[in-house]
Parts: C-alpha cells; structure tokens; sequence
C-alpha cells in the first residue's frame, strides 16, 4: 500500500523538534504537532500510531545526531586526549544549538515522564561510554594524574558541557546588564570558550597548567 503522503513524517518531526522544548512530553499533542506542520491528524497517526511512539523517534532521531558528531570525533586518528577535545568541542556545540531540547528531555524525565525516562535510561549510557573509554585509554598511556573515574567524568561535564547549558537558561531570562547576552555568547558558549574550557579541563585532569 502506498505512503498516503511523501516526507509527511518528517515534516512532523521537524515539527516536533521545534516545538518540544516549549511544550515537552505532555503538552506536545497531536493536534499542535499536525497544525504547525500542516498535515491532516489522520496522517500522524498513521505513520505514528500513538503520541508515545512519536515521541520516541522524536528524541531519538535528537539524540543520533548528536551520537553520529560525537563518535565521529572519537575514531578520528591522533592520541586519546586529542580525540577526548573533539568530543567535548561537538558536545558543547551541539548543546550550544540544541540547548532547550535537552534541557526539557531532563526536566520532562525528572518530572517522572515515561518516554522521557526511558530516553535517559537507554542512551546516557552511550556517550558516557564513549568518554570512559578514551579516558580509560589516556590512563593506560600515562597521560592522567591518578582520580576515581566517575570523578574525572563530572568535572569534565561540569567544566565543559554545564556552563553551555546554564548560559542558554540565562540568555532566555534576558537579564541585560548583570549578564548580557553578547558577553554570555563570546565567553561561555561560543566555539573559542568551549575550546578554552575544554584545554583547561584537561590540563587539569594530567596535572599539568593550562
């Protein structure tokens, strides 16, 4: 049986995707998903079924964009800690742009959501994983003062990652003068203050000076 209309799938989520971050699990309907991307509902769910299996494919398609960048810099030739900088750098860019979505994905999961649960459960994993081996592989060269692993993997993501998210919220509350947005972008969130942190991150972790 034919498709009853070409890319109508993706046109819905692309919908989703730019919707999700104001509405999050529960709000994102439907209805408000097929209105904003122009489609008959009866369409949603026949390529969706129910709102929760849309929903998965909606985080999901999030997440393997952002897994494809990150692996991608870690298979890179070059040392460990070479390819632990690409990783970050792509993290915090991709957080940098997609900042709201993960936030909410967080939010939508603390708030007890069951797609949004599973999400984290089946995923953190992944890139945590992914880190843990490259810094396990810089140990075994030598290049790290000893530190518990977990330790080393939150003062990671709290030097690195943390801020690009903060500033995001920040930016949104518009709060001028005490932290204007331009300041917010050039040194917490751009490529160059990603890339600054992330030196100095692992500076730290190999007992050197950044």
């Amino acid at each position: 049986m034919p498709r009853p209309s070409l890319h109508v799938d993706q046109a819905m989520l692309a919908s989703g995707r730019a919707l999700y971050a104001r509405h999050g699990c529960a709000g994102l309907s439907v209805r408000i998903v097929a209105e904003h991307a122009g489609v008959n509902p009866s369409l949603f769910h026949y390529h969706f079924g129910r709102k929760e299996q849309f929903l998965r494919v909606l985080l999901q398609s999030l997440y393997e964009e952002m897994f494809e960048q990150l692996s991608g810099a870690a298979r890179l030739p070059g040392p460990p800690l070479q390819r632990l900088r690409g990783v970050l750098l792509s993290v915090g860019g991709f957080l940098r742009c997609h900042g709201a979505e993960v936030g909410r994905i967080w939010a939508d999961a603390g708030q007890g959501e069951a797609v949004a649960m599973a999400f984290v459960r089946d995923n953190a994993p992944r890139h945590l994983h992914l880190v843990t081996a490259l810094l396990e592989e810089a140990e075994r060269g030598g290049e790290l003062r000893p530190m518990p692993a977990l330790q080393r993997m939150v003062f990671l993501m709290g030097a690195v990652v943390a801020p690009v998210l903060v500033a995001g919220r920040l930016q949104a509350l518009e709060l001028g003068a005490a932290l204007p947005a331009d300041r917010l972008e050039d040194e917490v969130v751009s490529d160059a203050a990603i890339a600054v942190r992330a030196d100095m991150a692992i500076a730290a972790l190999c007992g050197r000076e950044g």
